[in-house]
């Protein structure tokens, strides 16, 4: 009873949060609207798009080299708050020193965080979560550039996340005498992460184009928010699985208990 009501608790907490979240001036309708968007918020989201998706490829060739040259420590985590901070202080109008610092900040950043995720999951799966990113962000830019109904661009990237799920599912049962149960399991991990993030992702788009009627768009800024939160989904995504780690623990010894309690029975019986 009191894991049940626990469960229906954080129901409840999620349900009121995405209420709140969509206590906005726009709602699913106009998400999934089949009027095109307008030239000049067309123009700002495709800019955005642009901007995250060389910020997730220097970052996944920031892991990259972390992985392969151990490229690491200290020194990244320094080098990505001094680049943010240099960041933050320079002129809006000086576009692309801002834009070159976000790349350096984006590429420290991705290999000063893989040392994180090899301590959480004792594998080095953030390169293919930055990777996987990257290829999200890259869809949502050719749909943007291809298509101005917004309803196209959400559910294309949606079906992405659902064939990133069903694919590693799949790779998970071909490839099962190939590659061992842990590490598919991982794999599973990462796919998850990437289809929360582009719903997250989906959600934040039909924000930019809804500020983009009262003015232009910053694309560095929007790029900040949006990058920064990926630590937030991986942070997350670890202590759910810690979670779950030390609440099997003691399930797992009471059953062992129990089962030996069981055998010593039939034992003293036979006896």
């Amino acid at each position: 009873q009191f894991l049940c009501k626990t469960k229906r608790k954080k129901m409840d907490f999620l349900v009121n949060a995405v209420k709140a979240y969509f206590d906005r001036s726009w709602s699913r309708k106009d998400m999934m609207s089949l009027a095109p968007i307008p030239q000049n918020d067309r123009t700002s989201l495709n800019r955005v798009y642009l901007t995250l998706y060389w910020a997730m490829m220097c970052s996944s060739y920031g892991s990259f080299l972390h992985l392969f040259w151990e490229l690491g420590g200290l020194l990244p985590v320094f080098l990505t708050v001094a680049s943010v901070l240099r960041l933050h202080f320079t002129s809006p109008e000086r576009v692309m020193k801002r834009v070159s610092l976000l790349m350096i900040s984006a590429f420290f950043f991705g290999a000063s965080v893989v040392p994180f995720t090899k301590y959480f999951f004792t594998t080095d799966q953030i390169l293919g979560f930055f990777v996987g990113a990257a290829i999200s962000i890259g869809g949502f830019l050719y749909l943007a550039m291809k298509t101005g109904e917004r309803s196209i661009i959400y559910l294309g990237c949606l079906t992405l996340a659902c064939f990133l799920m069903f694919s590693s599912i799949i790779v998970n049962d071909l490839f099962s005498s190939f590659i061992d149960s842990h590490t598919a399991h991982l794999m599973l991990k990462v796919a998850t992460m990437q289809t929360l993030f582009i719903g997250y992702f989906v959600l934040y788009s039909q924000e930019i184009l809804y500020d983009a009627c009262f003015g232009n768009i910053n694309a560095v800024n929007r790029t900040l928010t949006i990058f920064f939160h990926l630590p937030a989904v991986v942070i997350h995504a670890t202590r759910l699985c810690l979670r779950v780690k030390t609440q099997r623990r003691p399930t797992h010894r009471i059953v062992l208990k129990v089962r030996h309690r069981i055998n010593r029975k039939h034992a003293d019986g036979e006896l």
